[in-house]
C-alpha cells in the first residue's frame, strides 16, 4: 500500500477554506509539528529557514492556526486534534495504581487557591476504603493577570515541581496526589502551538483553548476531570457565552475520549478568598486545613467543596455531588486533608516546618493599606485588574521564565456587596519592592467602586454543563 505524501499546505487550504480536516490530516500535522519543535532543539535546521524533514515551517504552523482561529473546529476535528496532541510524547498510564483517577482544572482567576485544598481532600478521601482516588495534577504557572499552582507551590522552600512521570507515579502510589509541572516530553505539541499561538494573535481560540487544556489533562490517563470555567470581569473568556461554549467544548471533548467532565461555570467578580499571592494564597490554604476559617475565606471554601463533591461523586465516593460535598467538608474538619497536604508536600521536598506559622513566614519589605474613601457598598470591581495590579507589585510575570515574587500581593479586607465606612481598609498591598507599590495601589484604586445601595451579588456557581444537559443554579 502505498502512503501518500504529506503537504502541510494541503491541510492549511482545506481548513482555511472551511473543509473538515481528517483524522490523518491532523495526525500528520501535529507530528510534523513536533518534529520541527525536536528539530530546532538539536540545532539541525538551517540560519535562514526554519524546515525538518518533514517540510513544515513556523509559517506553516501560524497559518494553520490562524485558520483554526478564523473557522474554528468541528466536534470530530477537535477530538482528533486532541487526541493527537494527547499522545504526542509521554502520557501518564494509571492501571497499576488500582484507583479511580480525577482531576479538577480552572481557566485560572486572581486568587483562584482551591486546587491547594482539592488535592488534599480527594488524597485523603483516596485512603478511605474503595474505590481507592489518585490525583496527578499537572498544573501552570502565572501568566498575564491570572495566578499559577506551580508559583504557590514554590513559595514553600524546597517544594520541586519539575517531576518526572516516574517519580510522579511514586508519588501518587504514596500520597494518592500529586501536583506538579509539564515535564519536556509530556503534551510537547501543546508546547509548541502555544508557543506558537502566543506569537500569531491565536490564543484566544477556545477550540486551541480546549485542545490545549484537554490534552493535557487527558495525558493524565483521567476516569473524571471537573472544569472550573471562570465568568465575569476576571475570567480569561471575555463574556459569559465565551466561557460557557469553552465549557461545552470541553465537556464533549472529554466524553469523547472516555473521561467523564463535568464544568461548572462560576464567578470571577472579585478575588476569591482572603489572600492573593503566591505565599499568601498557601498560608490561606493551610489554615484552612488546620480548622482555621477567616470570613474572608467563605467563598474559597464553599468553591473547593462543591468542586470536590463533584469529584467524589464522579469517582464514586458520594451518592450526590451535594453529598460529595459534605464529605468534603467532613474530611477538611476532621484534619485528613491537613495530614494528606503535608504528605504531599514531603514527598515532593517542601519543608513543612513554615507551616508551623506561615504568618511568620511571611515577611514582605513593604506594604500599604488602600481605605475605603466613603461611606456606602463596595458595588463592584475590574477583577481582571485587581489581578495586573497584583502582577505588578511583583506576585506575576509579564512573560513567560520571568522571577516571581513569593511574598508580593494583597489581603482583601471587604467583599462585593458589603457595608462599608470612610477609611476602613478595602485591601493591604505587600511587596519586595517600594517602587512596585504606587502602580499597583494605583491601579486599585482606579478599579474598586461604591455606592449608596447594596448591588446585586451573582451567584457563586452560575450553570453546570454536562454532555447531556446544562443546569442553571
Amino acid at each position: 500500500m502505498t502512503v501518500a505524501a504529506f503537504h502541510p499546505i494541503d491541510v492549511i487550504l482545506k481548513k482555511r477554506s472551511g473543509g473538515e480536516l481528517s483524522k490523518e490530516d491532523i495526525e500528520q500535522f501535529v507530528r510534523a509539528v513536533v518534529s520541527n519543535g525536536e528539530a530546532k532543539r538539536a540545532q539541525l535546521t538551517s540560519a535562514s529557514v526554519t524546515i525538518n524533514e518533514e517540510g513544515i515551517t513556523d509559517a506553516q504552523i501560524g497559518s494553520f492556526l490562524m485558520a483554526v482561529f478564523h473557522h474554528g473546529l468541528t466536534r470530530n476535528e477537535l477530538a482528533y486534534l486532541t487526541t493527537a496532541m494527547r499522545f504526542s510524547g509521554e502520557f501518564f498510564e494509571t492501571e497499576t495504581l488500582n484507583s479511580v483517577v480525577v482531576d479538577k482544572h480552572s481557566t485560572g482567576g486572581v486568587g483562584d487557591k482551591s486546587s491547594l485544598l482539592i488535592a488534599p481532600i480527594l488524597a485523603a478521601a483516596g485512603f478511605e476504603g474503595e474505590p481507592f482516588i489518585s490525583v496527578p495534577m499537572i498544573a501552570g504557572r502565572s501568566l498575564g493577570h491570572t495566578g499559577g499552582t506551580l508559583d504557590k507551590l514554590e513559595s514553600i522552600p524546597g517544594f520541586d515541581c519539575q517531576l518526572s512521570l516516574e517519580r510522579a507515579m511514586s508519588v501518587l502510589r504514596e500520597c494518592h496526589a500529586t501536583i506538579m509541572g509539564q515535564t519536556p516530553l509530556l503534551v510537547p505539541a501543546d508546547r509548541m502551538l502555544y508557543a506558537m499561538r502566543d506569537h500569531t494573535g491565536t490564543v484566544e481560540s477556545p477550540y486551541l483553548i480546549t485542545a490545549s487544556i484537554m490534552s493535557k489533562k487527558l495525558a493524565e490517563d483521567l476516569d473524571a476531570l471537573v472544569l472550573d470555567v471562570k465568568v465575569g470581569s476576571g475570567a480569561f473568556m471575555p463574556t459569559y457565552e465565551m466561557s460557557r461554549l469553552l465549557g461545552e467544548l470541553m465537556v464533549s471533548t472529554g466524553e469523547a475520549a472516555g473521561t467523564r467532565t463535568v464544568a461548572l461555570l462560576t464567578s470571577m467578580e472579585e478575588p476569591l478568598g482572603r489572600f492573593s499571592g503566591n505565599w499568601l494564597e498557601v498560608w490561606e490554604c493551610v489554615d484552612i486545613m488546620k480548622g482555621i476559617r477567616h470570613l474572608m475565606s467563605a467563598d474559597l471554601i464553599e468553591l473547593s467543596l462543591v468542586l470536590s463533591g463533584w469529584l467524589l461523586y464522579l469517582a464514586g465516593k458520594s451518592a450526590t455531588p451535594e453529598s460529595g460535598a459534605t464529605l468534603a467538608d467532613d474530611i477538611l474538619k476532621s484534619g485528613a486533608a491537613n495530614d494528606a497536604w503535608l504528605k504531599i508536600v514531603r514527598a515532593q521536598g517542601g519543608d513543612t516546618s513554615v507551616f508551623d506559622s506561615p504568618k511568620n513566614f511571611h515577611r514582605p519589605a513593604f506594604k500599604r493599606t488602600l481605605h475605603a474613601p466613603e461611606n456606602g457598598f463596595l458595588s463592584s470591581m475590574d477583577c481582571k485588574e485587581i489581578g495586573w495590579a497584583i502582577q505588578r507589585l511583583g506576585a506575576g510575570r509579564e512573560r513567560p521564565g520571568d522571577p516571581v515574587s513569593a511574598h508580593a500581593g494583597i489581603e482583601s479586607h471587604a467583599k462585593i456587596g458589603q457595608a462599608v465606612k470612610v477609611g476602613q481598609p478595602i485591601f493591604t498591598l505587600y511587596s519586595e519592592q517600594e517602587s512596585k507599590m504606587g502602580e499597583g495601589y494605583s491601579i486599585l484604586e482606579r478599579n474598586i467602586h461604591f455606592s449608596d445601595t447594596p448591588p446585586v451579588k451573582q451567584p457563586l456557581i452560575h450553570e453546570i454543563v454536562q454532555q447531556t444537559k446544562a443546569n442553571k443554579k
